[in-house]
C-alpha cells in the first residue's frame, strides 16, 4: 500500500501511466490489442504483480464497458442469446482471479511478460478465420460453457489478448460475421473484466487512483482513435505497435528472470 501511495505522490509516474493508457485506447480503436501496453507499463512502474493485475482490470473494465454498450446499442449483441456464455465467463473469470492472487509474486513476475509476449506474437502473425453471413445464426448453448469458462478463467489469471481470443474462437464455433463476433468478444470481455475486478477489490489488490486515471484516459483514447480515419493506417500501426509490446515484454522477462536492472 505504501508503494502505491508513493507512486501516486510522484505526479510524473502517474502522468506516464495515464499517457500509456491513452495510447493503448487509441491504438486499440485503430489496430486492436491496446490492452497489451498497460500490464508492462504497470509492471515497470514498480507495482507488485497482484496489484498490477487488479489495477489493470479496473482500467480495462472502463474500455470494455464502453465498447460493449456500443455494440449492444447497435443491436450487434443479444444478451439473451448468450446467457450461458455470460454466466460461464463470469464464473471462469472469478475463479481465475482468485487463483491469480494465490500465486507467488515471483511466479507472476516471470509469467506475465511471457504471456504478453506470446499474445503479441499471436496477434502479429495469427490469421482471423473467415466470417459467415448467416441471417438467423444458430448459437449452441452447449458450446458457450467451455468457451466462456476457459477464456473467462484466462482473463481472470492474466488477461492480455482475451478480446482477440474471443473473436477468433467465436468465428470458429458459430456462423457469425466479424462484426457480430466482435460484439460477442467485447461484451464477454466486459463481463470477465468486471467479475475478475470484483475479486481483486475484495482482496484489496486495486490501486484506485492509478486505475481510475488510466481508465478515464483509456476511454478518451478509444474515443479519439475511433474518430481517426487513416486509409491503410492499420497495416502500419498494428505491426509496429505489437513489436514495441514484444520488446517491452522481453525487457521485463530479462529483468525478472536474470535480475538485470
Amino acid at each position: 500500500m505504501s508503494l502505491t501511495l508513493n507512486l501516486v505522490a510522484e505526479p510524473q509516474v502517474l502522468l506516464i501511466l495515464v499517457a500509456v493508457a491513452f495510447i493503448a485506447g487509441f491504438i486499440d480503436a485503430i489496430a486492436g490489442g491496446g490492452g497489451l501496453l498497460t500490464i508492462p507499463a504497470l509492471l515497470m512502474s514498480g507495482l507488485p504483480p497482484h496489484l498490477v493485475l487488479g489495477t489493470n482490470k479496473l482500467c480495462a473494465t472502463f474500455g470494455s464497458a464502453t465498447a460493449s454498450f456500443a455494440f449492444y446499442r447497435k443491436g450487434l449483441f443479444n444478451p439473451k442469446q448468450w446467457r450461458n456464455g455470460l454466466i460461464a465467463t463470469a464464473i471462469g473469470a472469478a475463479l481465475g482471479a482468485i487463483l491469480a492472487q494465490q500465486l507467488p509474486s515471483e511466479w507472476l513476475n516471470q509469467m506475465l511478460p511471457v504471456v504478453v509476449f506470446a499474445c503479441a506474437a499471436y496477434l502479429l502473425f495469427g490469421r482471423t478465420p473467415e466470417s459467415h453471413e448467416t441471417v438467423n445464426p444458430v448459437i449452441k448453448a452447449t458450446r458457450q460453457w467451455p468457451q466462456g469458462l476457459t477464456l473467462g478463467f484466462y482473463d481472470g489469471v492474466a488477461g492480455p489478448g482475451t478480446g482477440a481470443f474471443w473473436t477468433v474462437s467465436t468465428l470458429l464455433l458459430y456462423p457469425l460475421d466479424l462484426l457480430r463476433a466482435s460484439g460477442v468478444a467485447r461484451s464477454m470481455n466486459f463481463v470477465s473484466n468486471a467479475a475478475a475486478l470484483s475479486m481483486f477489490i475484495v482482496s484489496g489488490n486495486v490501486a484506485w487512483t492509478i486505475g481510475l486515471g488510466m481508465g478515464a484516459a483509456l476511454m478518451l483514447g478509444a474515443t479519439v482513435g475511433a474518430r481517426v480515419a487513416i486509409g491503410g493506417g492499420n497495416r502500419f500501426i498494428r505491426p509496429v505497435f505489437i513489436l514495441v509490446v514484444m520488446a517491452l515484454a522481453a525487457r521485463l522477462a530479462w529483468q525478472h528472470w536474470f535480475n538485470v536492472a
